[in-house]
């Protein structure tokens, strides 16, 4: 991997084509990081039962094809929860990865900043930077990936799915610095998936743990609507999977209540999946009986997408 990263800087000085493919991991800011100043700072991995990753420094795509026989041309972006401290990098992200791998869908796991690190400067804005930057990323390299460009998906589990509902609602928003030709390509997701996602930052809804290292402690009542993501659902916001548990006692359901609702008003195609029994942090389920069956209903919902 990290061959692959020092060619891919080499290529980037001397203005030589690269060329992406399965296995790659991909710098976002290849250039210099945006909203970040030098720290001392450094990126932490633990490998217990699953890949925890904190106090990223370098936002990272990592590229996952399907065959290209089995591929279906459509693509996903996958947000790791973790809320806004850490990544479950392998329990939701490269496993989710291999998953749609497995339906035909290309997949990129998106390694975003989080924004208790010393090294950002707004913090609460370096995760929807990265968000914006990774769609874009696979929007202009497309056609290296046999993706259809207007196929290209967000999907995010727990705070993770606050990021994807953020970037689902505010893909339009303007950063401050310097943009280069892959900052003008658009970073709307054509659809949204959220697994037991945080979507208000209002209490006594939100989950406080994200709240708290996204807004800090006592946040003004302009930010925390600014990132409240029900509030900002308008008529081009994408087409939304949601799947939730009502004992959810981390991620209290009417998160994704609340979003369906607004999805509902504003008559964007939605469907949702409420279980009985689940918890949160679950990702593929296996072996909790009628609650894996969740990965079926989105397969058929992305398989009806119009």
């Amino acid at each position: 991997m990290a061959k692959k990263y020092f060619m891919y800087i080499i290529c980037t000085l001397f203005g030589v084509s690269v060329s992406y493919g399965q296995g790659d991991i991909i710098p976002l800011w290849p250039n210099g990081v945006p909203n970040q100043q030098k720290t001392n700072d450094s990126e932490t991995q633990n490998e217990d039962d699953i890949l925890w990753i904190e106090n990223v420094q370098q936002p990272t795509l990592e590229v996952f094809l399907p065959t290209k026989r089995n591929a279906t041309g459509r693509a996903m972006i996958i947000c790791p929860g973790g809320g806004y401290q850490g990544l479950a990098y392998d329990w939701e992200g490269t496993d989710i990865a291999k998953w749609l791998n497995s339906k035909g869908i290309a997949a990129f796991v998106l390694k975003y900043r989080l924004p208790l690190s010393k090294s950002i400067i707004k913090k609460e804005k370096a995760p929807l930077q990265d968000a914006q930057r990774a769609l874009r990323i696979v929007r202009h390299n497309s056609s290296k990936w046999n993706i259809i460009k207007n196929q290209i998906g967000i999907m995010g589990f727990s705070a993770g799915g606050h990021l994807a509902s953020t970037l689902s609602t505010r893909y339009e928003a303007n950063n401050s610095f310097k943009a280069d030709s892959i900052d003008h390509v658009s970073a709307r997701p054509d659809f949204t998936v959220l697994i037991y996602p945080v979507i208000t930052m209002k209490t006594p809804t939100t989950h406080l743990g994200s709240r708290n290292n996204l807004l800090g402690q006592n946040p003004s009542q302009t930010l925390v609507d600014h990132y409240s993501n029900e509030l900002h659902v308008d008529k081009n916001s994408p087409p939304t999977f949601i799947v939730h548990s009502t004992d959810d006692e981390a991620v209290p359901v009417e998160n994704s209540l609340l979003f369906y609702k607004a999805l509902k008003k504003e008559k964007v195609p939605a469907e949702m999946h409420i279980y009985p029994h689940g918890g949160h942090g679950y990702s593929l389920a296996i072996g909790k009986g009628h609650l894996q069956t969740w990965t079926d209903r989105l397969a058929e919902w992305l398989e009806n997408l119009e």
